[in-house]
């Protein structure tokens, strides 16, 4: 399992690089990934590092880019993605591609304004063309027809317009929004009590907004009035309505006239902007093939210089420094990408890595692929693990799915949700794009192969279960014979309710791969099924408890503490098998030794266990083997025994070994220096974990140095204790959870069967079959939406608590910190999400 079983060994580095080979061999070291730089300038502004101007000019660049590729997006063009990955560039040619985008900017912003200055004449020019074509309507109209004739009389008074004499009257012409012409002829009635006359016109098609590119739809009006007071009254309202007025002259040849000039305009304009769009066009098409290779050059540079501002300038300022966590197994190819770096850089002065010894605690690194990291961020979403600690990653890979498939056993469902999975995974290069865009669909595209392993396990566990769609298959056929029974026609068509005698009707060989199919029709099947789901939920549970208890032990083994053996491993084990690997034990005697004729002697496993506790003997005709009410005792003597042993010997011991120390007149703080074995480990990593010990045991003077506290250590070994005590019994009662969800799914799953496809399985002939094709859609898709995505997710959360609690709290810190290397792939990615 390499690195996935025990995170990658640590070493702190450091390096010394020329200053004119830093930037090269720090743009190998982010193409390799495998560096985690520290920060050696903490106390210093970020305004006033070495190289921030160089990061404000990449800024800019990224700024400029951006416009570019939004400016891409609106024309509709597309970006071209060859996937192609350059190198960081070098730093000179950052004077090139800043002239290039500076050139690309202010080409497209000029191009963008003389654009909607066009459309503006445009637009202009054909509210203008609307208008002389609309009102030349209106004049027409009121010399032909002398009812408008009339009206306009009635409301412009005896003084008003008459017959031919309408260009006497003065009147304004413009276009306005179609939405606000309501409100606007209410205000020009109220404003001038009446006195006006308008006429308005839709302009049929919509006109394009020079400044936003929207279609609005607008309405051409004329007002008629008397007089210069109403005049500044009406362009005044046409103002706060933000009307748009064109002069419009006031004789037939004049508008004749001009509506010619302003169709040539037209004409000019539309020649002049159709060839602005093409050069527009051309320019964003040319930036289009490079922008993607000009984002990944420019993050990269900014990556380098970001990272070159965590460095340290020597006295000779020559030579710049740097502190790094890098896994050693992969020193070499640091080294060869430092080689590489400064001979792309034409230094003579070779880079230099030092391996450094430190009592800070190095980062956890678990390498992962694919298939694994998805089991291993289900792992760090809880905590990560501690340096060189046991990763519970490549054990959960089988338990995570394997339990999920204990609660969602339905091989009809198991089936879907693997196939779904096995979609994704087959087709996953070309859904790689797509995830990217949703986060929803991101996450499951993530944990494609979860999905696909829970699908897989949850078709065994339906198999097992014989549950297809709540219902079973009889592949083997049934242990159970009716004829054994002796049962007539006459028996069976007058007696509603029949059971089964196991003694009389059962061949006497199990069904041979899970369930037999007789359950699916007994009125006692859940019964039957929920004990035996019951019974295999703590099963589970305490195999994967004592597991986890086991690995502790290999901790233990690895950081050389054997007072954690003997105080804590081994009166855990014993704790925890006299109490629950004993009803395991029970639970396996009574299946074996237990048959149809003795089954109403066969004892409640329940009971036996709270009486053992209470030192209740066991009935003589209940006894599971001979001595079982002895070896009770014993385990409870032993239970009793192992808390003591797990809360008293390991703080008494400390405080002896101190006394010791004290006598000899030794600091505690020396105990690592002079102690043999793990003792002195043990001491000092109670003290370091109870923030007893500060965290910089390199700067801490004798004074300083923490004192051996029997009381914090004794508490500390209490809340051990009592955790692990009452958490063996809360966590094998939360394994139960297994039986609960798998009869919830079952009955589920029952329910949907039985209250939808019962009804279009009970209509015959040629209209049963439509209405079961419309019952089977509403059936399918309450099935997937039910069962699938909100019993999946449930399933799914049981099971993720089942590990963060039941399972890892035996053996898993989970208080370190992750690797997080300087690498170009996992800042492009961040870049893209």
């Amino acid at each position: 399992m390499g690195s996935l079983y025990r995170s990658e060994e640590m070493t702190l580095a450091q390096l010394f690089l020329q200053s004119e080979a830093a930037y090269a061999c720090v743009s190998e070291l982010g193409e390799l990934g495998v560096v985690q730089f520290r920060d050696l300038n903490p106390d210093v502004n970020a305004f006033q590092r070495k190289f921030v101007n160089e990061v404000r000019r990449c800024d800019e660049m990224e700024r400029k880019l951006r416009f570019l590729e939004k400016e891409i997006k609106k024309a509709n063009i597309p970006i071209l993605d060859t996937g192609e990955n350059p190198e960081a560039p070098p730093p000179r040619e950052m004077i090139d591609l800043e002239a290039t985008f500076e050139k690309l900017e202010n080409e497209m912003k000029e191009v963008n304004t003389n654009q909607e200055a066009l459309k503006r004449n445009f637009l202009e020019l054909t509210e203008l063309k609307h208008i002389l074509r609309k009102t030349q309507n209106f004049f027409d109209e009121q010399m032909h027809d002398p009812s408008l004739a009339e009206e306009s009389h009635a409301l412009l008074g005896e003084e008003g317009m008459r017959p031919g004499q309408a260009m006497r009257l003065g009147f304004v012409a413009g276009v306005i929004p179609r939405e606000r012409i309501p409100s606007f002829e209410r205000m020009l009635w109220r404003a001038c009590r009446g006195n006006v006359f308008l006429k308005q016109a839709e302009i049929e098609s919509p006109l394009e907004d020079p400044s936003t590119g929207d279609q609005v739809h607008k309405t051409v009006f004329i007002i008629f009035f008397q007089g210069d007071q109403l005049k500044s009254r009406v362009k005044k309202i046409c103002e706060g309505f933000r009307a748009t007025l064109y002069p419009c002259p006031e004789t037939q040849a004049e508008r004749r006239e001009m509506a010619m000039g302003v169709m040539t305009r037209i004409e000019d304009l539309q020649t002049v902007l159709g060839q602005t769009q093409d050069h527009r066009h051309r320019v964003l098409a040319s930036a289009a093939k490079n922008i993607k290779v000009w984002f990944i050059k420019v993050c990269k540079i900014k990556a380098i210089y970001h990272t070159l501002n965590l460095f340290n300038l020597d006295v000779t300022q020559k030579c710049l420094i740097a502190e790094c966590w890098c896994p050693v197994a992969d020193l070499d190819s640091i080294q060869q990408a430092l080689r590489r770096g400064t001979e792309r850089s034409g230094s003579s002065v070779p880079s230099i890595l030092n391996r450094m010894q430190t009592k800070e605690e190095p980062p956890t690194y678990n390498r992962t692929n694919k298939f694994t990291n998805a089991f291993q961020a289900i792992v760090d979403a809880y905590g990560v693990a501690c340096y060189r600690e046991i990763n519970p990653a490549p054990y959960t890979i089988i338990t995570f799915p394997f339990l999920f498939a204990v609660m969602f056993g339905d091989t009809g469902h198991g089936l879907i949700m693997a196939l779904f999975a096995l979609w994704i995974v087959i087709y996953e290069k070309k859904l790689a794009a797509s995830a990217k865009e949703s986060e929803m669909w991101g996450t499951i595209y993530g944990g494609r192969y979860v999905i696909l392993l829970m699908g897989l396990f949850a078709i065994y566990s339906g198999l097992i279960y014989n549950d297809i769609y709540s219902k079973s298959i009889n592949l083997f056929g049934s242990s159970f014979i009716v004829s054994h029974a002796n049962y007539t026609n006459s028996t069976i068509r007058n007696n509603e309710f029949l059971q089964l005698d196991p003694q009389t009707t059962y061949t006497g060989s199990p069904y041979p791969f899970g369930f037999d199919p007789i359950w699916r029709i007994s009125l006692n099947e859940l019964t039957f099924t929920n004990s035996f789901k019951m019974k295999l939920s703590v099963i589970f549970g305490v195999m994967q408890m004592m597991f986890g208890v086991f690995l502790s032990l290999l901790n233990h083994r690895y950081f050389n503490k054997p007072l954690n053996i003997f105080c804590e491993f081994i009166p855990q084990v014993l704790f925890l098998f006299c109490m629950f690997g004993y009803l395991v034990i029970m639970i396996f005697i009574k299946w074996f030794k237990f048959d149809a004729a003795t089954s109403s002697n066969a004892p409640s496993l329940l009971i036996v266990i709270i009486n053992m506790f209470l030192l209740t003997p066991v009935p003589e005709a209940q006894l599971l083997f001979a001595g079982q009410n002895q070896l009770q005792v014993f385990l409870v003597l032993v239970v009793v025994l192992c808390v003591p042993w797990m809360l008293f010997i390991k703080p008494i011991y400390l405080y002896v070994q101190n006394n010791k120390r004290l006598k000899l007149g030794l600091q505690f703080g020396n105990v690592r220096m002079i102690v043999n074995g793990g003792n002195g480990e043990d001491m000092a990593e109670v003290l370091q974990n109870d923030s007893l010990a500060t965290t910089d045991t390199d700067s801490q003077t004798e004074e300083d140095k923490p004192k051996f506290d029997f009381g914090d250590v004794f508490i500390l070994q209490a809340i051990h204790t009592i955790e692990y005590c009452l958490g063996c019994i809360s966590n094998t009662a939360s394994y139960l959870r297994l039986w609960a969800l798998s009869l919830a799914h079952a009955e589920l799953s029952l329910v949907l069967w039985e209250m939808v496809m019962r009804i279009g399985l009970s209509v015959e002939g040629y209209l049963g079959s439509v209405v079961l094709f419309g019952v089977f859609a509403f059936w399918a898709v309450l099935t997937i939406a039910i069962l699938l995505i909100m019993e999946g997710l449930s399933a799914f959360l049981h099971a993720l608590r089942l590990h963060w609690v039941e399972f890892q709290n035996k053996f898993y810190v989970g208080d370190g910190h992750l690797f997080a290397p300087f690498s170009f792939e996992i800042i492009m990615e961040s870049k893209e999400e």
